[in-house]
Formats: structure tokens, sequence, C-alpha cells
């Protein structure tokens, strides 16, 4: 399978959505646009890299462990969001915008999975970014418009965050290129540049006071890009944390005590305020605040302590793994059930990703919580009884 075909599909199916003469083509192709990422992350050859130097600065795809296991759970999600959008919309007369938009997020989410170097990166980040607007605003009534402006406001300060610190940081690394980028750079950075990488992706990851956007655009979006906004693409504010910060090379004490303030604030927060919401994708949606406040913690204390960052990245890995498809199951199950109604076998299936998401045993929830729960042991005080507490 082609890394090319795995970028190229969805955006190729796009514009045959958007064509009245190849639409109805479009169409049917289009809830398999992911099938070839799911195939290349479970058969592609370890270290795959693609080198394209005439895009961009001299562009590079490929495949480590990380990009691997987070292109998996992401593909797998996009595939089963996309046939489950086939039905969930056939009687939508806009379901080729819909369509067409979410072709378009999914090739950027796909890419920033890819992406080796900084430019194509922050190129597919943006591409995902702003295609999924589309998604948000679909509905078109009051609250997808409202909704909609303030994802935009923060897409674009998120954005320019996010620019600021990439630029800052290959100035000083004298390379765009990954891994190399923050190998080189890591001792000679000031803070400043990683506290815009922070915030630039924190805005994606649902950071408290960056997370406005996410339980506006949660209930409005339609079923299918709530699955995705939630399971998939906040997980790339994680994965550009794993990829431009510099984990496991040195240590930064200041920024990784702030991220574990801050995701222990949004691991309590998120539960707190959802459990008070009364529509359902609402206290979903702050449900994934919650867990991506563990994630953030993980990832300050990678910053803390760099020796146990090799205990922390797998751990970090699992939790994205289990939560991406949990959140995602969830979301679609709730879709199921507004749609036809609260039976037996719908409920039961809501149960089984509820469960693994509050870490009920002989769940993938408990290994998970477990696995993260001895990486972030060896921290010091007092954040080992604040995590216990």
């Amino acid at each position: 399978m082609s890394l090319s075909v795995v970028l190229l599909l969805p955006l190729l199916l796009a514009g045959l959505v958007l064509i009245p003469a190849t639409r109805r083509m479009g169409m049917r192709l289009a809830p398999w646009a992911a099938l070839p990422g799911l195939a290349f992350a479970l058969a592609a050859p370890d270290a795959y890299t693609l080198d394209l130097p005439w895009l961009l600065l001299g562009s590079r795809f490929g495949l480590d462990e990380t990009g691997r296991l987070f292109l998996l759970f992401t593909a797998l999600l996009w595939l089963a969001a996309g046939l489950y959008a086939r039905s969930y919309l056939a009687d939508d007369p806009r379901r080729h915008v819909f369509t067409a938009f979410f072709l378009a997020t999914l090739s950027g989410n796909l890419g920033v999975c890819l992406a080796q170097d900084a430019a194509s990166f922050y190129f597919a980040f943006a591409v995902m970014t702003f295609s999924a607007y589309g998604l948000v605003v679909h509905e078109s009534d009051v609250e997808a418009r409202r909704a909609g402006r303030v994802y935009l406001v923060m897409a674009v300060l998120g954005e320019a965050l996010l620019i600021a610190g990439l630029f800052l940081l290959a100035g000083a690394a004298q390379t765009h290129l990954l891994p190399e980028m923050t190998q080189t750079a890591a001792m000679e950075v000031p803070g400043l540049t990683y506290g815009l990488l922070f915030l630039g992706f924190g805005v994606k990851a649902g950071v408290p006071l960056l997370h406005m956007w996410l339980p506006l655009a949660h209930p409005v979006a339609p079923t299918p890009a709530s699955a995705v906004l939630s399971g998939a693409m906040i997980k790339a504010g994680l994965l550009g944390w794993l990829r431009f910060l510099p984990l496991g090379e040195v240590a930064m004490p200041e920024l990784g005590t702030v991220m574990l303030s801050m995701g222990l604030f949004a691991a309590f927060f998120g539960v707190v305020v959802g459990l008070a919401q009364r529509q359902p994708k609402t206290l979903l949606a702050y449900s994934s605040i919650s867990q991506m406040g563990f994630m953030t913690l993980a990832v300050g204390a990678g910053l803390l302590l760099p020796q146990a960052w090799p205990l922390l990245l797998p751990a970090i890995g699992l939790y994205a793994l289990h939560h991406g498809l949990a959140k995602g199951a969830l979301f679609l199950g709730v879709g199921v059930a507004q749609r036809f109604g609260r039976n037996s076998w719908v409920m039961a299936g809501l149960l089984l990703p509820a469960l693994a998401l509050a870490g009920a045993p002989f769940t993938s929830g408990v290994l998970a919580k477990t696995q993260l729960k001895t990486a972030l042991a060896g921290l010091p005080a007092p954040w080992p009884e604040l995590l216990a507490w």
C-alpha cells in the first residue's frame, strides 16, 4: 500500500463528491477512504519513509512506532465513522457537502500521523483544523453557527501560537526534520518556544481555558463528526507534543509542572462539570477533557523526569488508543440510540465502552490506567499523593 494513496485518496474522493457528474461514485467510495490508512498502519515496514523534496520545504512522511499507533486508531475510527455516516446522512440533502469536509479533514488527520518534518506536520494540522469547521457548522442552525465561531476563533489562535513556536524551534535547531529537530535544539531553545507549542497544541487537546470549543462543537456536529473530533482529532494535539517537545532529552521542570497541574485540573474539572450536563454529547465532550487531562499530565511528567520517558511513552500511547476507540464507540452509540431508541441491544452496546472509560475490571480502561499509574510512580512529592487522591 503506497503512502501517497493513504494521503491523497481522501482528497481525490472529496473532489469527486463536489463534481455533480462524479458525485454518485464519490459518495459510494467515501466511507472507505480511511481503509488504506488502516492497511498501511497494519502492514507497512518499520521506519518506512517517503521523501518529497519538491513539496513545501522538502517534505518527509513516514511511519515510526508512535506514528503507527496513532495512525492505527485514527484510521479505524474514521473508517467506522465514515460507514456510519452513510446511513446517518442518507436523507440529508447536503450530505455531499458534509462528505467533502469529512474527507478533507480525514486527509489532514492522516497527514499529521505520518508527517516527519515540521512544515508537513503544520500543513496537515491546518488542513485538518480548518476543514473540520465545515463539520461543526453543518446543521447551519443558531447553535451550530455559534459553536462554529468559537471553534474558528480558537483554531486561529492555536495555529498562530503553533506556527510561532515551530518557527522558533526550527530556527534554533537549523533543521525542520524530525526527530533531529528536538534532539539538536533541546539544550538551546528558550522556554518561550516550548510554551508556545504547549499552548498551540493545547487548543486541540482541550487544555483548560483553551477547551471552550469542545463542549460547544460536539453537541451540534453530526454524530459521525463528533466521534472523530473527540476520538481522533484531539489526539493530534497530543501527538504534536510528543513530536516537538524535548521529551526524554532534557528536563524542563517549569513547563512540566504547568502541564502536570493543568492535566490534573482537567481530569477533575471534566468530570465535575460533565456530570451536571443533560445532553449526552456535551457530557461526552467534558469526559474527553477529563481523559485528555490524564495524557497531559503524563507528558508533563516526561518533562519533569526525562529518565521516566521510556515508561511514560508506551503508557500514553496505550491510553490514547483506549480513549480514542472507547470514546468514538460511545459517540456513535449515542447516535444510534437517538435514532432507533434505547432498546436493550443498543444500551448493551453503550455499556461496554462506558465501562472501559470508567476503568472497570477486565477492560482496556483498567489496563491503560494501571500502566499510566505505574509510569507516574517515580514523580517527586507532592505529585504521587495528589494523583492518588
